[in-house]
């Protein structure tokens, strides 16, 4: 099966089940690399249908303090590029088979040769990448790599996005559409503002690919509220924040994201 259908698969049962899919994040090698593998498969077995894969970088723009932190964690630890390929592929091993989306940084994957990138990260298992500062108009070339091994190129759409853009953004993704809930970076958040529903509904005008709603998620409440009108939810910052005010980190992702879980199922 290609990265891309493993995904498309994963969205087609959750809608089979009437509901959204649920698509952890957590940073590959936070707080430690052996940590960082357990709690990962831990969270497969606790109820998610994808999960996001994050690269650390130095300078990751879109991304607000707790996940700012974790991966200068990682990158304190030693962590690289190859390195996340490699716990990728240990991750396949273990018997993790949900759809597995590297979510990175342009300059990373630009050091390590994207074409190799795109390849290795095919043989380690991965389905797919979401690179939040590689404009559409930049990326014919990553989309060249990852469709020559039929993996997904992900790209987002803000709730700034006017039809132009949308009609643009949606043309160029494969997998699904990420779509940011917020104007501004990663983190949860009290509450979700804006006109979300409305964007999605636009959205959904211009594509039959799946919308996934991530950045700002930080409570199962509201997790189950998006996915009454989403196609997947994304929670990052929270999963990490429960990770952290525990004694048993695996134990916590467990419980947190099977949180997520029950309330997108009750949803």
């Amino acid at each position: 099966m290609t990265g891309i259908e493993n995904i498309t698969r994963a969205f087609e049962r959750s809608e089979a089940e009437d509901r959204a899919a649920l698509m952890p994040y957590f940073t590959l090698g936070y707080p430690t690399e052996v940590e960082s593998i357990a709690i990962i498969k831990r969270i497969a077995e606790s109820g998610a249908d994808l999960i996001e894969l994050g690269i650390p970088f130095s300078d990751p723009l879109a991304d607000g303090p707790t996940i700012q932190r974790s991966t200068q964690v990682a990158l304190d630890g030693g962590i690289t590029v190859m390195g996340c390929l490699s716990m990728t592929a240990r991750l396949r091993d273990m018997g993790v088979d949900q759809p597995l989306i590297l979510m990175g940084y342009i300059n990373p994957i630009l050091a390590y040769g994207m074409e190799r990138f795109v390849e290795h990260a095919s043989g380690a298992g991965a389905d797919g990448f979401i690179v939040p500062d590689l404009p559409v108009e930049e990326a014919d070339a990553m989309q060249t790599a990852c469709m020559e091994h039929q993996m997904a190129l992900i790209h987002m759409l803000a709730l700034t996005s006017g039809e132009s853009r949308i009609q643009q953004v949606v043309g160029k993704s494969t997998g699904f559409v990420y779509l940011v809930s917020v104007k501004g970076v990663t983190g949860a958040r009290r509450g979700i503002s804006g006109p979300l529903e409305e964007f999605v509904d636009s959205v959904r005008i211009a594509t039959n690919l799946p919308l996934a709603v991530g950045f700002g998620i930080g409570t199962p409440e509201q997790a189950k509220m998006i996915g009454r009108f989403a196609d997947g939810v994304i929670v990052g910052s929270a999963l990490i924040n429960a990770v952290d005010e525990s004694q048993d980190r695996v134990a916590a992702a467990g419980k947190f994201v099977n949180l997520l879980s029950r309330a997108l199922r009750s949803g």
